[in-house]
């Protein structure tokens, strides 16, 4: 009988890890590595390179790949011990720290992209519009150009502000009074 328990609980844990990939997917993580991400969730102790590859069936170079990019994306921590000289890996299990590293990683590197190319792109926009041998019609369109630049410039603004937001936890306190403000409601229960 436990070991129809065993197997029911395992299907329930495949179930999730698959939502886990399928919602990563829409994040732009490959299915493989967020499924290396659900299954390191589960996992109570850290896990080395080898213990993923066997689990994961992958070779070593691709399995390097996917620890790379959930590192990268502060979904995966290495830790500084180490088993048996191989490095370990731990999965973030706080889906709220997991979300702020995610998203504040991602949406960072959007912004410095776009701001870059913002700051390369306008003065030479404000050349060509000044300059006396620019035609009219291509003057008035690079003037258009450079008010939606102005806007966009001011959603960067904008960003910048979310992301020290969500880096500073700021987002989750508002979560966290409604959950005191609940209970508080509900006699502390």
């Amino acid at each position: 009988m436990e070991n129809s328990w065993s197997e029911k609980r395992l299907q329930l844990k495949e179930k999730f890890i698959d939502a886990i990939a399928d919602t990563m997917d829409l994040y732009g993580i490959v299915p493989s590595v967020a499924k290396l991400y659900g299954i390191m969730f589960f996992e109570d102790e850290p896990m080395t390179l080898e213990e993923m590859k066997d689990v994961m069936g992958m070779s070593k170079s691709n399995m390097s790949y996917a620890v790379r990019a959930l590192v990268d994306s502060k979904m995966v921590v290495k830790l500084d011990n180490k088993k048996e000289r191989k490095d370990l890996y731990q999965a973030e299990s706080n889906f709220y720290t997991a979300f702020q590293n995610f998203f504040a990683t991602k949406l960072q590197r959007e912004m410095d992209v776009m701001v870059n190319a913002i700051g390369e792109v306008t003065p030479e926009l404000k050349e060509l519009i000044l300059h006396i041998d620019t035609p009219d019609d291509v003057r008035k369109q690079a003037l258009k150009d450079l008010h939606k630049l102005v806007h966009a410039t001011e959603y960067y603004a904008w960003l910048q502000t979310f992301i020290e937001q969500i880096n500073e936890g700021e987002i989750f306190r508002k979560k966290a009074d409604g959950d005191r403000d609940a209970d508080a409601t509900n006699g502390g229960k």
